[in-house]
């Protein structure tokens, strides 16, 4: 269930940091927004490597990836709100959007890392 819910929300979230990128590019910036735009399509394409891991430390390694990249966009997510290329409203909505799929990451993580110890 986890599975498809984080891989569904970190595809989502891609689309919108991909629009948000084309936003940021009509305000003629373009270095920040480039990084941005590169760990935040990160996200879901390691959660996608994860899904077909070849083991479960495989799987949580791809996630442990995914979740740096989450973190790493909210950074520039943040630069970018600071240095006002982001409104408030745009920023809090997709920072929102971030920080629940970081949350969501670190959860699956966690209990993989719990079931491979005890696999009961």
């Amino acid at each position: 269930m986890s599975v498809s819910i984080i891989q569904n929300k970190s595809f989502a979230f891609a689309v919108r940091i991909v629009n948000l990128h084309k936003i940021l590019k009509t305000r003629k910036e373009f270095t920040m927004s480039k990084q941005m735009m590169r760990s935040g399509t990160s996200i879901g394409a390691n959660v996608r490597e994860g899904i077909n891991a070849q083991s479960k430390p495989d799987f949580i390694h791809k996630l442990a990836i995914a979740q740096k990249e989450c973190d790493e966009c909210l950074y520039w997510l943040e630069l970018l709100k600071e240095t006002n290329y982001l409104t408030e409203i745009e920023f809090r909505s997709i920072h929102n959007d971030a920080a629940e799929l970081l949350k969501i990451i670190r959860s699956i993580i966690l209990t993989s890392k719990a079931n491979l110890i005890n696999p009961n």
